[in-house]
């Protein structure tokens, strides 16, 4: 015959920290998880905002015409974006600052000029697609399928 233990004796517990550790393992995993999902997922954002910045930025440079600025804002974008896989070619356009009731500075293709009423500004975008492709694959966490970095700078024509 086999003798009754009291429910608190250490045998009696024997398998209950495996069962705790195997819970909480689980709770921390995901949670490790998301925060290096979610970190990449940010530096990629930053660096095509970054890319995007410099591109409108190199289109501040002085060119002798707004198409050559253009072709400045695409290579200095796309350089810039190079280290990072799937990104589209990015996406830049020179356009004429339409003041328009309710809304704030809407683009149309007009003349650019050195007056104000001729303002023009420089709109550089620069797109990665099939984003979760690039992170480590676990069902269940939500993962935008493309990111964007977007810049604007209002330029000064003489």
């Amino acid at each position: 015959m086999h003798a009754i233990r009291a429910p608190g004796s250490p045998r009696s517990q024997r398998g209950v920290y495996a069962i705790e550790f195997a819970m909480v393992f689980l709770i921390f995993f995901t949670v490790l998880y998301a925060v290096i999902c979610y970190g990449m997922l940010f530096a990629f954002r930053l660096g095509l905002q970054n890319a995007a910045e410099d591109g409108a930025r190199a289109a501040l440079q002085y060119q002798s015409n707004l198409g050559a600025r253009v072709t400045r804002a695409e290579d200095v974008a796309k350089n810039r974006s190079d280290w990072m896989p799937q990104v589209m070619p990015p996406d830049v356009s020179i356009c004429h600052v339409v003041p328009v009731a309710g809304v704030v500075d809407q683009c149309a293709p007009v003349y650019c000029g050195p007056t104000w009423s001729h303002r023009c500004q420089v709109h550089v975008v620069v797109e990665a697609k099939n984003i979760g492709s690039l992170l480590p694959p676990l069902p269940g966490f939500v993962v935008p399928d493309q990111i964007a970095g977007k810049a604007s700078m209002l330029l000064e024509l003489r």
